[in-house]
């Protein structure tokens, strides 16, 4: 479907899986170890945004490559 080498590939998805990993990490945080409200909705909005970009970067990945 996309013109990208395997290798390549195999990067984005690990890009993407830290990614996520940052992000549950980053919920964590907000949730239970920072108190003051807006600093935890600034840390959340920036988890939602890093599962956005794991999800974007994870289209190419399910795709698959037509690189032979």
């Amino acid at each position: 479907m996309f013109d990208i080498s395997r290798m390549d590939l195999m990067w984005i998805s690990f890009y993407s899986l830290g990614a996520m990993a940052l992000a549950a990490v980053l919920i964590y945080v907000a949730r239970y170890k920072i108190s003051s409200r807006i600093i935890s909705t600034i840390v959340s909005l920036v988890a939602w945004a890093l599962l956005i970009i794991a999800f974007l970067l994870m289209i190419p990945v399910l795709g698959g490559s037509t690189h032979a």
